[in-house]
């Protein structure tokens, strides 16, 4: 994903039909523009609406008193779908438990050397590796690249089932996220992240975030929060909760940072972790 100086979008992806790239603009009168090359160019302007929250409903969604305002600033916010589960997956897996400087990393390394350039006119812009590519990459590889094992291993597990985690987009989200939990490595934060993502789930809370339960918190309550209490604090809106966590992190609120900073692991552990 990449964005222009104008504000027009680029996404490289992989489509049942092959690789493809989508551009997307919006005119002074609000109207949407896409053009798409590739392969997969016309499944991927099939898809933009849903891309876009098209299919995402906010019925039963009732702002309340606390979110009033910050439902105001976007009314007509909506929850979209990539419908790219694979996709999304990889980079979350790689997000586990790191910094966001260290992933970014990571992610940007694996794809300049194990991706392919996008088609069309946008220079730079890659479409990240193929579950069949991914499946074969070396575990020294993995290091060169700074994901650690536990990770890589969960990468690697993901890649060799991709086609079945394709098909979670066609069931409802609380069988997808247990056929997403029960793939060793995947927990509650990554099938989350994952369903918001590629699945448009309305409801996909990221348990387990370094800030979303100290953010939501904050904004709700003035205080900071863990995990518990977030969903506490959430239950008002169940079924549309991924949608009040939106509203919140839109709107740039966040808890005060009084302590340090998360810093970059000098070391890769090659000891396993649990599931994320």
């Amino acid at each position: 994903m990449a964005r222009d100086a104008d504000g027009t979008w680029w996404r490289a992806t992989r489509t049942p039909d092959g690789v493809g790239t989508l551009r997307v603009g919006v005119l002074s009168d609000g109207e949407i523009v896409a053009s798409a090359w590739g392969p997969g160019a016309v499944g991927l302007l099939a898809g933009l609406p849903a891309l876009l929250g098209a299919d995402d409903s906010t019925a039963g969604f009732e702002p309340g008193e606390q979110l009033r305002q910050l439902h105001r600033q976007r009314p007509n916010g909506r929850i979209g779908r990539s419908q790219a589960v694979f996709e999304s997956l990889l980079p979350a897996i790689i997000e586990q438990k790191v910094t966001g400087l260290e992933a970014g990393q990571g992610y940007r390394a694996l794809v300049l050397r194990h991706g392919e350039p996008a088609p069309g006119p946008r220079p730079g812009l890659w479409v990240q590796p193929s579950p069949e590519v991914v499946a074969m990459i070396p575990s020294w590889e993995w290091l060169r690249l700074g994901i650690s094992p536990e990770r890589s291993r969960t990468i690697v597990r993901a890649a060799m089932v991709a086609s079945s985690l394709e098909r979670t987009l066609g069931l409802d989200h609380a069988e997808a996220d247990r056929r997403l939990r029960s793939l060793p490595g995947v927990g509650v934060w990554t099938s989350a992240e994952v369903r918001v993502r590629a699945h448009g789930d309305p409801d996909a809370v990221s348990f387990g975030d370094y800030h979303v339960a100290r953010d939501v918190g904050f904004a709700l309550t003035g205080e900071v929060a863990d995990d518990a209490r977030l969903e506490e604090l959430l239950e008002p809106w169940r079924g549309h909760r991924a949608r009040v966590v939106r509203l919140i992190v839109g709107a740039r609120i966040q808890a005060p940072r009084h302590g340090p900073r998360m810093a970059p692991r000098r070391h890769l552990p090659t000891s396993r972790a649990g599931a994320r």
